[in-house]
């Protein structure tokens, strides 16, 4: 195992100074004007379709994926890539049906379509889950992932030096997107993709390399598939040990579609870049783009984990590498799955090279930071401030509110990140706790969205009483999977919505009913080719490895 050479430093201090150059560059104002909030929080809304695909798979893929996911895919196999290829999918639905409603009606933050579908009361509510999530589950989690996946690579493994990894990615990721906002963040993501699914790609290549004595990227592919056939299936059995995350078929049609049309529909995070479009085409085409790279995403964030569990099976085929067994290995006897990728990359890339694929796993992990920051910002000053607590009609007060949120945000995440420490899978944990929020939240967007009688009444009942249901169904002594768990969450507060309006609507139509013309969802050639593309896509790849 070689450790990090000058040369690796020099490439990741490269790297460093460049993402931070060009986050400042863009970051400036013009001479003699302060920035606008519609400057601040959606890049001025100017932002071309490659730059909306980029940042939002830059802001979607970070330690979650190449640590946690990784992970899932040592204990799990290839069905953990159903989160990215059902993603790809529920990106161009979104697209589609969603986007148009959002863009026409103006947006800075999902809540705001709450205040005109619904009320402002109902907008606060949402707005204090979403603060609280993106905080205590979002921030946390990628801190402790990013840290631990450092300590590993760069420091002893043992943690000593979490800490200081915590504190460097969170002043690293706040010293451009704090000061300035969505734009500097995007640009910054279009080069942080490119670095990320590169070093990505020669991560798994150059594992595949040293899976077998003989070596060969071709013969890895072969000895992985034939030592670890049961990894290749995308629907599980019920009598497998992980069928409670993964409930065979019910991921196709049941609870994941809950999880992916929150999470890609929904999530401020996620959805920002198409807001801060330059039009609606170029929102959609910049989804579809993001759709074309989730089908790759599983290359090389769930094949490593897949390599790392053969090496662990059979470390007497692996090239000169001992003690994986032990590396692997817990005190109280579990695997530490998580350590996966980084344990390939500190075991098998090269010198030189070494830095590049730790700037990219960085990359990742700063700039979904960066999203979260921006976006916790975002809604705590549009939708809780600005309501609430501004005093300046002008506005002129809320990107410096936004700031200061975002550091806040930032502090209390460090605090709360090392409480992590005992997750096993911290990719699962991260899916299982947002899905005590998310399918309540859906529930009112999706009956708000698309059937016009639902009324405000109904909304909040029915997303107040989501939570003591997901936590009723989470906590129950039977065993049923988290997505299960998610969907009838999810039915459940839709029928309390639809049971609640039926009793309190005076009229066939809620006043703040959105009208939805067959036009709003006409959408171009161009899209409509990638769609259909990557749903023939992903008939093949569930075909092959069902």
């Amino acid at each position: 195992m070689t450790g990090f050479q000058t040369i690796d430093y020099i490439i990741f201090a490269a790297y460093g100074l460049l993402i931070l150059s060009v986050g400042l560059w863009v970051s400036r104002g013009k001479k003699g004007e302060s920035k606008s909030a519609e400057d601040y929080f959606l890049a001025g809304k100017s932002l071309p379709f490659w730059a909306i695909g980029a940042s939002l798979i830059a802001a979607n893929i970070s330690a979650e994926q190449f640590i946690g996911m990784s992970g899932s895919g040592f204990a799990v196999g290839l069905a953990i890539a159903s989160y990215e290829w059902m993603g790809a999918l529920t990106l161009i639905i979104v697209a589609k049906f969603f986007l148009p409603i959002f863009i026409r009606q103006g947006l800075f933050t999902i809540p705001e379509f709450i205040e005109k579908r619904f009320n402002t009361n109902l907008k606060t509510i949402l707005a204090v889950f979403w603060v609280a999530l993106f905080i205590f589950v979002n921030l946390t989690s990628v801190l402790f992932l990013g840290a631990k996946a450092l300590d590993t690579i760069l420091g002893n493994g043992d943690g000593s030096t979490m800490l200081a990894f915590m504190l460097g990615l969170a002043f690293f990721s706040a010293a451009y997107s704090i000061w300035g906002g969505l734009s500097a963040v995007a640009w910054t993501d279009v080069i942080q993709v490119v670095l990320l699914v590169l070093g990505g790609f020669i991560t798994t290549f150059i594992a595949l390399d040293y899976v077998t004595p003989d070596g060969g990227i071709l013969a890895g592919i072969d000895h992985v598939y034939d030592v670890a056939s049961e990894k290749f299936h995308m629907i599980i059995q019920r009598d497998d040990p992980e069928f409670m995350n993964l409930p065979g078929i019910g991921v196709i049609i049941g609870g994941l579609w809950v999880a992916n049309i929150y999470y890609f529909g929904f999530n401020q995070y996620i959805i920002q870049r198409a807001l801060a479009a330059r039009s609606l085409a170029e929102a959609q085409k910049g989804l579809a783009f993001a759709a074309i790279l989730k089908l790759l995403i599983p290359i090389f964030v769930v094949a490593p984990g897949i390599i790392a569990f053969v090496m662990y099976t059979q470390p007497a085929g692996t090239a000169s590498i001992g003690g994986i067994q032990e590396v692997f290995t817990l005190p109280d006897g579990s695997i530490n799955y998580d350590i996966s990728y980084p344990w390939l990359i500190k075991s098998f890339i090269p010198v030189g090279i070494k830095g590049l694929v730790v700037a990219a796993l960085t990359a990742a992990i700063v700039s979904s930071l960066a999203s979260m920051l921006n976006s916790t910002a975002t809604i705590f000053t549009m939708d809780i401030y600005k309501p609430y607590f501004s005093k300046r009609k002008d506005g002129s007060d809320l990107v410096n509110v936004g700031r200061i949120t975002a550091v806040i945000a930032l502090i209390i995440a460090i605090v709360l990140a090392p409480a992590l420490k005992t997750m096993p899978q911290m990719f699962q944990y991260i899916q299982e706790y947002t899905g005590v929020v998310s399918p309540g939240i859906l529930a009112v967007f999706l009956l708000g969205l698309f059937w016009k009688r639902t009324n405000t009444k109904a909304a909040i009942i029915g997303v107040l009483s989501s939570i003591p249901v997901a936590l009723l169904l989470k906590f129950l002594p039977i065993e049923m999977p988290f997505l299960d768990q998610m969907l009838y969450t999810s039915l459940i507060t839709m029928a309390v919505i639809v049971m609640v309006s039926l009793m309190t609507a005076k009229t066939d139509e809620d006043p703040k009913a959105i009208p939805l013309p067959a036009s709003t969802f006409k959408t171009t050639a161009n899209f409509n080719i990638i769609a259909y593309a990557v749903m023939l896509v992903l008939v093949i790849l569930y075909t092959v490895f069902w």
